[in-house]
């Protein structure tokens, strides 16, 4: 065999052996378990409606009605459930601190308003370690800030000032923003 021909060959075997897509495959848009905008290219194949929508830090997702949403390892991060009518939702994972390729917590409630789209919003539950944020966090990241600038720090919880900052995110009523404290663990919205 020419030498030139070795790696058409290897993908050839590597596609036989279901190890990889055929090269000309246009990827799916983003639907419903995928991730949303620039991380769709590294998401798993789409979940099936029986097993929840994993959100890790930084992402943004859409669960179809009645498919559960997993916020896996939530510590010092905040997750923004929007529930929409229909029963759909959209969820976003905002952590402090950027994960390498993800979104920043000041682009993180943007890309959430996109994934939501034009559906109409019931209700918008934001969970997680309320006392570390600040709410001034979603509109200026803590990376965002320069060596001589002051980062603004919590002294106390501000549930109020969080759901304000969420639903300007939004741009919903503030009245449909509940916000909860909970501990360390894995989050799961049904």
């Amino acid at each position: 065999m020419p030498a030139a021909a070795i790696p058409h060959a290897l993908a050839a075997v590597a596609l036989l052996a279901g190890l990889a897509a055929p090269a000309a495959a246009a990827a799916p848009a983003p639907s419903y378990g995928q991730a949303y905008d620039h991380a769709a290219a590294a998401a798993p194949a789409r979940a099936k409606a029986s097993e929840p929508v994993r959100i890790t830090e930084g992402q943004v997702r859409v669960a179809a009605p009645g498919q559960a949403i997993l916020y896996p390892s939530v510590t010092s991060c905040l997750t923004v459930t929007v529930r929409l009518a229909g029963g759909g939702k959209a969820g976003a994972h905002a952590s402090l601190f950027q994960v390498p390729g993800e979104y920043r917590s000041d682009a993180i409630l943007p890309a959430l308003r996109r994934a939501a789209g034009a559906r109409r919003v019931t209700a918008v539950e934001v969970k997680g370690a309320v006392g570390a944020w600040h709410p001034g966090y979603f509109t200026k990241a803590v990376e965002a800030y320069g060596p001589d600038e002051q980062v603004p720090y919590p002294t106390q919880p501000d549930p109020a000032g969080i759901a304000a900052a969420v639903a300007r995110g939004l741009g919903v009523p503030q009245a449909v923003v509940s916000v909860e404290d909970l501990p360390d663990g894995d989050l799961t919205v049904r």
